[in-house]
């Protein structure tokens, strides 16, 4: 069965009234809230064994003499 596809129109319309209820302001504070709380997802998927990605570009900088 065929679901419904939104169509450019259809999302715009869904964008100016999401905007109305939330304001700007707020939109912008919980889309950082979300991209934090997934950010925090990753790392704790990572689990303690794997190093994090910060050490790994440490040891790849030119002129870094600890192994």
């Amino acid at each position: 069965m065929g679901g419904f596809r939104p169509g450019p129109l259809e999302l715009i319309i869904i964008l100016v009234i999401v905007i109305l209820v939330f304001g700007v302001g707020r939109i912008g504070k919980i889309a950082g809230e979300l991209g934090g709380g997934i950010r925090a997802f990753r790392e704790g998927l990572k689990g303690p064994d794997e190093p994090k990605e910060e050490k790994k570009e440490e040891a790849a900088k030119p002129g870094n003499t600890e192994q």
